[in-house]
């Protein structure tokens, strides 16, 4: 039986040194929110889709479904993961 409501994919491009992706995993896993994590400092080829998606060298960026947040906004991922 299908879920209510489908969750929208969620990715977090991330690197291991960086505080606001912490704070942004940290508030997803809180809110039991799946996603991908991404480790752009390891992987070239992420890092490039990364950039090409959202034009931003600097991380976290947050992939929900087909939108983009750049940085830890909490309050928009609230609204466009409806929590």
């Amino acid at each position: 039986m299908p879920s209510k409501k489908e969750a929208a994919k969620v990715k977090v491009y991330s690197t291991p040194t960086c505080p606001y992706c912490h704070m942004a995993k940290d508030f997803l896993r809180q809110n039991k929110v799946a996603f991908e994590d991404i480790d752009v400092s390891k992987d070239r080829e992420k890092a490039k889709e990364m950039v090409e998606k959202s034009g931003q060298m600097g991380v976290p960026v947050i992939e929900v479904g087909s939108k983009l947040i750049v940085g830890f906004d909490k309050e928009a991922l609230k609204k466009l993961l409806k929590i």
